[in-house]
């Protein structure tokens, strides 16, 4: 029977049309819409604002730089549909994202078929790079350091002896409330209960819980939309417990939503205050003038994954007067090393960024960001590579 020649002259087309565009796109994927929408839209206009200002070194390079945000919701399905509309565009050979890492890991294994590079700026889940994938890498921290630093200045520092751990049953929020526990409980303080909850608006049942078990810590594991309502609530109902939670605390929203009740509240991050990076400043004027906004947190670690991304691209395309591959560009990031707004910027074997700073935030009034109470920089954690499937 003859055979179609029609497969394979499609595919020499598509690698002609690749080779022939002019246009690279870098793609950002967080959530634009819905509740965490305000963390996700900082990530987005830091990568923006490094693609605007790398733009005209491209065109005289010959080519046509372009920024490709996406919205994936915080949303793990919304996310993979996202990540497999990218892959089928050749134009698009870097993604800076997500920020969920329950929406992340199933994504990134779509990128990791098709070698296209991911550079998250916030993802905080160990299985991220333990899985030691070549085309991901991460600018921020882990959770198993992150958790545990909050922990221990919980309990050694402010002296929690009796606490209630709440998670919001995510892969970020659970992940990050266990390590949490784990080193609480080393150190010495009774752990009373470890509940997960997917609630949002009414924390009376759970509340009641927090009474009976007389805490004088709550720690939260999750994001602001969820932890500033459980946190009006409890204050609104007599709950007088320090109240900390991670980085997905770490929005303005957390204090406009919690309010007066925000006073008091600690979170750890791995995105500092803006005021902590001596080399954003600069970057942030350029930010409010271009955007008419304050930048957060996450912005810094967009651009700095943005710019990670450009100069890899740069570099190759100085050398070899082409557009790379995704798996050229994926192998040239990696070994990639940039002085950022951030801090110096190299990654390690499983690509997690070789030493991160961890900083404890003290919302000593009802205002963001708050005062950094401790910063901790920490190498990356050792790790066996390890497999999800």
């Amino acid at each position: 029977m003859r055979k179609s020649i029609l497969p394979a002259l499609l595919v020499a087309f598509g690698a002609l049309a690749f080779a022939q565009s002019n246009v690279i796109k870098i793609a950002t994927v967080s959530p634009l819409s819905g509740e965490q929408a305000a963390l996700g839209e900082m990530i987005k206009l830091g990568a923006q604002l490094a693609v605007e200002e790398a733009q005209p070194e491209f065109e005289k390079l010959g080519f046509r730089l372009e920024l490709a945000p996406q919205d994936d919701q915080a949303n793990p399905d919304v996310g993979v549909a996202v990540a497999r509309r990218l892959v089928t565009d050749p134009d698009v050979l870097a993604v800076v994202g997500h920020l969920n890492t329950g929406v992340a890991i199933p994504s990134s294994e779509v990128y990791k078929d098709y070698q296209l590079p991911m550079v998250s700026p916030a993802n905080t889940g160990p299985a991220v790079t333990d899985r030691c994938y070549l085309n991901i890498d991460r600018l921020v921290g882990r959770d198993d350091v992150q958790g545990p630093a909050g922990a221990e200045f919980a309990v050694k520092t402010l002296g929690a002896k009796r606490i209630f751990v709440v998670h919001d049953k995510t892969t970020y929020g659970q992940g990050v409330a266990e390590q949490f526990k784990i080193k609480a409980e080393e150190l010495g303080a009774k752990v009373v209960a470890f509940v997960g909850t997917e609630e949002k608006s009414n924390f009376q049942a759970l509340i009641l819980q927090m009474k009976a078990s007389r805490p004088d810590f709550v720690y939260f594991g999750g994001i602001y939309n969820q932890g500033a309502v459980l946190l009006k609530q409890m204050r609104e109902r007599g709950i007088k417990a320090t109240f900390m939670g991670p980085d997905g605390l770490d929005s303005s929203k957390f204090v406009e939503i919690a309010g007066d009740a925000a006073k008091g509240a600690y979170y750890t991050t791995v995105a500092g205050p803006i005021d902590q990076y001596p080399k954003a400043k600069a970057m942030a004027e350029k930010f409010k003038q271009r955007f008419g906004k304050v930048p957060e947190s996450f912005a810094i670690y967009g651009y700095d994954s943005a710019n990670v991304v450009i100069a890899a691209l740069k570099s190759f395309i100085e050398q070899a007067k082409r557009k790379p591959t995704r798996a050229e560009l994926s192998m040239l990031i990696r070994q990639t090393q940039i002085s950022g707004v951030t801090g110096d910027v190299a990654f390690d074997y499983k690509g997690d960024r070789k030493t991160a700073d961890y900083f404890v935030v003290h919302l000593a009034e009802a205002k963001y960001p708050g005062e950094v109470a401790k910063v901790i920089s920490f190498p990356a954690p050792a790790s066996v590579c390890k497999s999800i499937r």
